[in-house]
């Protein structure tokens, strides 16, 4: 039987033929820039807003930092649906409230607000992570293209304040290159996948609407694998029932031709034959046959 199991889910190196991996390295490398952002945006409103607090100019500056909160989470929403492989409903809790004091009320009131917040913050560490994934990268391509690309010099950092470099000036040197490069790129994919898992969780639990229902497409795909896997191997057991009962019921059917057949015997042999009923019909009696000839 042929295994329809996708290269994907191959143990270790299956991350490369994996979409997912490329998405959620994609989501790391715009997520640093972004989490930079953040953090520079609230770090100022908050300091800003709470020097400024006994005036009317601080606690705009805190109000201001908390629409934008919500307009970053609205940004994170989007990109975690559209490389993390959610489906986020948009919260719908902000309450109907009339006058400026009301409207800005209700921002404060909405659980939203402060559930985008949380994620924010904790998105910040999560791409702090992702720079891990995303340096091992940088290093393992150059060391798996060597053979193509000798002689080159590939930098690791510094130590004591000099550059550690590899100068690669030969064929041997390229190609005992290659293995590590390699398994850098294994082990850069596999982080992206744990940072990528750990802000698919968060974005479900932070930034879903309550009213809304969260689906995790990735999820659904790997139900969809794993019922059709197991739908084809129902349907090779029902096939296998099926020969199994035509087989059953081709051997009684041979044997009750088998038993016709030899009915059919028994009766052929049980009839009288009437060939010998016509020979003994046709045969005379000796004497019968001189009181003929005497009467002539």
């Amino acid at each position: 039987m042929v295994s329809l199991r996708p290269l994907a889910s191959l143990p270790v190196v299956g991350v490369l033929a994996d979409g997912r991996t490329y998405r959620h390295l994609l989501y790391l490398l715009i997520a640093m820039p972004i989490a930079f952002v953040h953090s520079g945006v609230f770090s100022f409103g908050v300091v800003f807003g709470l020097v400024f607090a006994p005036v009317l100019v601080g606690l705009a500056a805190l109000f201001a930092t908390l629409v934008a909160a919500r307009l970053f989470a609205g940004v994170e929403r989007w990109l975690a649906d559209a490389l993390l492989g959610t489906d986020l409903a948009k919260p719908d809790d902000l309450a109907d409230a009339d006058g400026a004091l009301g409207g800005a009320r209700k921002y404060v009131d909405a659980a939203s607000t402060w559930r985008g917040l949380g994620f924010l913050m904790a998105k910040f560490w999560v791409s702090l992570f992702g720079i891990v994934p995303l340096l091992l990268l940088s290093r393992g391509i150059p060391l798996v293209t060597a053979p193509l690309r000798y002689p080159l010099v590939v930098q690791f950092g510094e130590v004591d304040g000099e550059p550690a470099t590899w100068a690669i000036d030969a064929l041997p040197e390229a190609l005992a290159a290659v293995p590590l490069g390699v398994a850098a790129v294994l082990v850069a994919c596999h982080l992206a996948n744990v940072a990528g898992y750990a802000a698919r969780r968060m974005a479900v639990a932070l930034l879903g609407g309550s009213t809304g229902v969260e689906v995790d497409r990735d999820d659904e795909d790997e139900r969809v694998t794993v019922d059709r896997e197991r739908d084809v191997a129902s349907g090779e057991d029902g096939d296998r029932a099926i020969e199994s009962d035509r087989a059953d019921g081709d051997a009684e059917s041979d044997r009750e031709t088998g038993d016709d057949d030899r009915e059919t015997d028994a009766d052929r042999a049980e009839r009288p034959d009437s060939g010998a009923f016509e020979f003994d019909a046709d045969r005379r009696d000796p004497d019968d046959a001189d009181d003929s000839t005497d009467r002539n």
